[in-house]
């Protein structure tokens, strides 16, 4: 029977491919992705609030659900970028919340991966 080999990437544009195929550069590129996504929402609400003539805005559930699936920091820097949302207490408390049970939750699964396994 044959032995298989571990693959080692020989040049940067290995190593960068084996970093975004790994799930750790997934989950990186989630988080990038989903961040940018949120602050360019948050910035085009705000810009919808401001001309009465599109009745159309962004649903506040969904600018939460973004926050709540990896944009909480996008959602942050939109909130205080554009000065929208800061006067509604859910936004005003609720995404420093979601960031921080984020970033505890981040630091819970690395204390585990790194020293607890």
């Amino acid at each position: 029977m044959e032995e298989k080999t571990l693959y080692l990437p020989e040049t940067q544009t290995d190593t960068v491919w084996a970093f975004i195929g790994s799930p750790w550069g997934l989950l990186a590129g989630w988080l990038i992705l989903i961040n940018i996504v949120t602050f360019v929402v948050f910035g085009l609400d705000k810009l919808l609030a401001k001309h009465p003539r599109f009745r159309q805005r962004v649903p506040e559930k969904n600018l939460l659900l973004l926050a709540v699936v990896g944009g909480s920091m996008g959602a942050l820097l939109g909130m205080l970028v554009f000065r929208h949302k800061t006067l509604h207490r859910v936004f005003r408390v609720g995404v420093p919340v979601i960031l921080a049970v984020q970033l505890l939750l981040a630091a819970a699964i690395a204390l585990y991966w790194n020293f607890l396994r």
